[in-house]
């Protein structure tokens, strides 16, 4: 069976960040970014914990439940980060970077031959292995935005954030369901230019409501590293307004945006 392209693309993102990662010094990994004060160590961390979650779900159900346990006797007491940490056995900063980036080029061999439509486990519904990688891509490219915030380097992006972007619009109605508000009969338009100067586009009948700009741009305010008001993007309509003003294409308990000018390079 052939590979997926998301394999790949989620490959390379992590790639993107073990490049401007791998030149730190171990205190680097203490430097705290714009988002809620995590710090690189913190980014990193993260990151690996799920990234072996994703792929415990796919080829070991006796490692994820394990691990489901694990998240789950220590929530009522323990924060995020410090679970993070417990997992991790008190690795930090370069040592977590070097099994980070030991670990997902491993993930990515094992993924070659995985039917794309196989259904896994995660920690709301189940969902495709497709779904699971560009999943892990989104979160990968998300919180990459703040080390590069960080250190004030612009990220050369690529055509590969189209599958971010068609995961924010696939969770148009995740962003109001999770608000327990009911959900609109009309999706926006999306009018967006990719990074190759293609244009992409999505619904484009409706014309009340409707986004135009960078795809770049989309791709941040779904994903929450910036607030709209931030990005160039032109948003017209009021289904449209209201979705950008609280876009939300990730798991989890609804999340408020940044405030505007809080997220920025340094």
């Amino acid at each position: 069976m052939s590979s997926f392209t998301q394999i790949a693309d989620f490959r390379a993102e992590c790639d993107c960040l073990a490049e401007i990662l791998e030149p730190l010094s171990d205190d680097d990994f203490d430097r705290a970014t714009l988002f809620k004060e995590w710090t690189i160590h913190d980014v990193v961390a993260h990151l690996h914990i799920f990234n072996y979650a994703a792929d415990a779900s796919i080829h070991d159900q006796s490692a994820f439940d394990d691990f489901k346990q694990f998240m789950a006797a220590r929530r009522g007491r323990l924060t995020l980060l410090e679970l993070t940490d417990e997992w991790l056995e008190g690795k930090r900063n370069r040592a977590v970077y070097d099994v980070w980036r030991e670990y997902y080029p491993e993930m990515c061999e094992r993924l070659e031959g995985v039917d794309p439509r196989m259904r896994v486990e995660w920690f709301g519904p189940p969902m495709s292995a497709r779904s699971s990688i560009t999943a892990r891509q989104m979160e990968t490219w998300a919180h990459a935005q703040e080390v590069f915030d960080l250190l004030g380097l612009d990220r050369e992006e690529m055509d590969r954030i189209r599958n971010i972007v068609f995961l924010g619009l696939n969770t148009f109605g995740w962003t109001y369901a999770v608000r327990g508000m009911e959900v609109p009969d009309t999706v926006p338009a999306l009018h967006l230019t990719a990074p190759s100067g293609d244009v992409w586009t999505w619904n484009a009948d409706e014309t009340a409501n409707r986004i135009t700009g960078k795809a770049v741009d989309f791709a941040q305010v779904v994903t929450q590293v910036r607030n709209v008001a931030d990005t160039s993007l032109d948003v017209e309509g009021p289904i449209a307004t209201e979705w950008m003003s609280m876009a939300q294409c990730f798991a989890g308990a609804p999340e408020t945006p940044p405030a505007p000018g809080s997220r920025h390079k340094a």
